[in-house]
């Protein structure tokens, strides 16, 4: 079987590609292997790339570990935040290429991106945690609420609104479409824009804008997953 998470350095930039021929799920395995990614194109790339597969981009953490138990559960949320945290928080420009569905997990994915671009089609992108019984944790409101238009916020997260590509640039999932055939290279020559302005600068900026927020979810975030997991 393929590994389902592939790094290619191609110039200076890093692509990172979730295709484990399936939703593309948040296992244990996929989270180890994307945080490793993470960690070589901070070491010798200059801007990151992070694409699906065609038409899956990311269905949210391993359900089948979700529902394995509270320790199971708490143990991939854990290392599913610490993964969202350091995509939120790169030292480099990320780029997100969403190849197509994108919900909870995967939504949240998306949000943590400099620069979200999308592939055009028939596809769900949004937070359903609210229809399925479940509160939207803290980590993935704060990040709606730094990314998502003011207006969208209530939708995204009580309603639990689920957007097309479209509806999800007007709602601030997305910055732009792309047809589907094009979006990886459009994500790449983004990434090379982003590349050329200085890292120190960049990340010191970061830093700044999104500090507080990462600040916050970090501080909450053991209480808030024992709240979640904890029986009504």
């Amino acid at each position: 079987m393929a590994e389902p998470v592939t790094y290619e350095l191609e110039g200076t930039t890093a692509i990172i590609t979730l295709d484990d021929g399936k939703a593309n799920a948040l296992s244990h395995a996929v989270l180890d292997a994307l945080l490793a990614a993470v960690t070589r194109a901070e070491s010798e790339a200059k801007a990151i790339v992070l694409a699906g597969r065609p038409e899956r981009f990311c269905a949210g953490f391993d359900l089948k570990v979700m529902m394995a138990g509270p320790d199971a559960a708490m143990g991939i949320l854990a290392k599913g935040s610490e993964l969202l945290m350091r995509l939120y928080g790169a030292t480099l420009p990320l780029v997100i290429a969403c190849t197509g569905h994108a919900l909870a997990g995967g939504a949240l994915v998306v949000l943590t991106g400099d620069v979200r671009l999308g592939a055009t089609g028939a596809f769900r992108i949004g937070l359903n945690e609210v229809s399925i019984g479940l509160p939207v944790p803290i980590l993935a409101m704060e990040l709606a609420r730094d990314r998502l238009t003011a207006s969208e916020l209530p939708n995204a997260t009580l309603m639990a609104k689920i957007y097309d590509p479209e509806s999800a640039v007007a709602a601030g999932y997305l910055d732009a479409l792309v047809p589907a055939g094009e979006l990886r290279a459009r994500a790449q020559a983004e990434a090379v824009r982003l590349s050329a302005l200085p890292r120190p600068a960049y990340k010191a900026t970061k830093a700044r804008l999104r500090g507080t927020t990462i600040a916050h979810i970090r501080a909450t975030l053991a209480d808030d997953v024992r709240t979640l997991l904890s029986p009504a």
